[in-house]
């Protein structure tokens, strides 16, 4: 099925001569026809222009910016708006905010559309959008839905990009674009964009800058300084990634093999060594691997006990499965992967009663994950 197109919950009309937005009068282009939000008592063709409240025209111009950016309109309605409601821009942008911080993803995508819809060049919206779609990415990858989350992490770095070309520029484009390539594995673009950050932020460093500027400072110069004395911009460990993530195992491996042979102390190289042999379903190679980036310094990293975990599972050892994702559960004790991991291991153990805890718990996290979900309804079938 379709989605429903938020364009068909509007309809046009010429205002009446003696309609009114507020106590301040507007300039009204009467050849101009505005766009109303219908009333759920409509009839389709049929709507209520007798009765017509200011709050249906204002909503339907937010709707026609938000969606219909062809019309030839627009920066008509965008006065209009603009003048209706002064604050309308700052009043969204909190709303957006926050509707990101609960997760609460289409409404905030259909507020940061809105945003673009009223200022289509401002660069703070378009970083704001870039961190929306940057965490909606995580929340789906969790969630299992790797496609989805691939997609938006494509739109995330187009915005990215988009805040990081800004003129003046944004140093907190080139900070938070700086961790999104760290999450990628691009450890070539993740210099590039805190040496940027440090280059613009630096020279502020003893005129009164506040904790949190200090901090991000020396987060990135911290960051920087790994990346450098790892040598982790090496294009062998960005390839070795790509190839891994994309099913191309064998050749992966290849180039990160290259990569540790002349920096074999470097756990995520370990890690990524691991990660791929365990996808081949090498589980024992993998194993030798992930306690390597263990001894290398992944022990503070819940992933690396989690990867463990999984191989120790396949080769059947449940008791170090199941030391290893208690470890990894006290570093990320909200980690949804590792919950599900820990009800496939009570699934394996014979405990079914403790393995639905254990996918309830992960849905109650994230209501849309669709593993958890699938063996819930497997083990509900079974009983």
């Amino acid at each position: 099925m379709n989605p429903k197109n938020p364009l068909d919950s509007i309809y046009f009309i010429n205002l009446p001569k003696d309609f009114s937005f507020s106590e301040t009068a507007l300039k009204i282009d009467p050849s101009i026809p505005l766009p109303a939000q219908k009333k759920e008592q409509d009839a389709p063709g049929n709507y209520d222009t007798e009765n017509l409240a200011p709050e249906q025209v204002l909503a339907g111009i937010l709707t026609v910016l938000a969606y219909d950016k062809h019309n030839e309109h627009l920066d008509y309605y965008r006065s209009i708006i603009k003048q209706a409601r002064p604050n309308i821009f700052k009043e969204l942008t909190e709303a957006a905010i926050l509707k990101t911080k609960n997760e609460d993803w289409d409404f905030a995508e259909e507020l940061f559309m809105t945003l673009l819809g009223l200022d289509p060049e401002n660069p703070g919206t378009k970083l704001n959008l870039a961190l929306f779609l940057d965490q909606r990415a995580e929340s789906y990858r969790r969630s299992g839905l790797n496609e989805d989350a691939d997609a938006y992490d494509n739109d995330a770095l187009s915005y990215y990009n988009d805040a990081m070309n800004a003129e003046p520029a944004i140093p907190d484009a080139f900070f938070n674009a700086g961790f999104f390539y760290l999450k990628q594995h691009n450890f070539h673009e993740a210099k590039g964009a805190f040496e940027t950050y440090v280059a613009l932020t630096a020279d502020t460093k003893d005129e009164n800058m506040d904790e949190n500027a200090e901090y991000k400072l020396n987060r990135a110069q911290e960051i920087l300084n790994k990346i450098e004395n790892d040598n982790m911009d090496n294009q062998a460990f960005s390839q070795a990634y790509k190839l891994i993530q994309s099913g191309q195992e064998e050749k992966g491996l290849e180039e990160i093999r290259k990569y540790l042979s002349s920096n074999p102390k470097v756990w995520n190289a370990w890690f990524l060594c691991g990660w791929g042999l365990r996808k081949l379903g090498r589980f024992e190679d993998a194993l030798t691997a992930f306690n390597q980036a263990l001894t290398c310094g992944g022990d503070t990293n819940s992933d690396t006990y989690n990867e463990l975990a999984i191989c120790y599972l396949e080769s059947g050892e449940l008791s170090k499965a199941k030391d290893a994702l208690m470890k990894a559960l006290s570093i990320a004790p909200e980690d949804t992967k590792i919950i599900s991991n820990l009800g496939y291991l009570c699934l394996k153990e014979g405990d079914k009663a403790q393995a639905q805890k254990y996918f309830t718990a992960v849905l109650e996290f994230d209501p849309n994950d669709r593993i958890a979900a699938a063996e819930l309804a497997k083990l509900e079938v079974q009983d």
